[in-house]
């Protein structure tokens, strides 16, 4: 799986950004197929964040280990799944071509 831990408050950033996006990929009943991923791939490079929608009528069960195959497979991360679609994030290695600017991962407040 791809190895850039985030914090509850980043997950959660991303999933508000999400609500915005559109499904811009779909999973049919063939499931993940080579040009499946590359085309999250080409999707993840250029916007990082990509909204995925289940369009084969899978089962929850069944959409939950997709998710889990296509963050494993896709080397991104599932940052949240609701019925039917799915969000998945991979920050771009370049720090210049970085389209979202993560919150920081540790709490911000005036403690002791």
């Amino acid at each position: 799986m791809y190895d850039l831990p985030l914090s509850g408050a980043q997950k959660s950033f991303l999933r508000g950004l999400g609500q915005r996006l559109e499904p811009t990929l779909q999973l049919g009943r063939e499931g993940p197929t080579a040009p499946f991923f590359e085309a999250l791939q080409k999707l993840l490079r250029t916007h990082e964040l990509v909204k995925l929608r289940f369009t084969g009528g899978q089962a929850r069960t069944e959409r939950a280990a997709l998710c889990a195959t296509i963050a494993d497979e896709g080397r991104c991360l599932c940052v949240g799944q609701v019925g039917h679609t799915a969000l998945l994030y991979r920050r771009h290695p370049e720090a210049k071509s970085r389209r979202i600017e993560l919150p920081d991962a540790t709490p911000s407040g005036d403690g002791p």
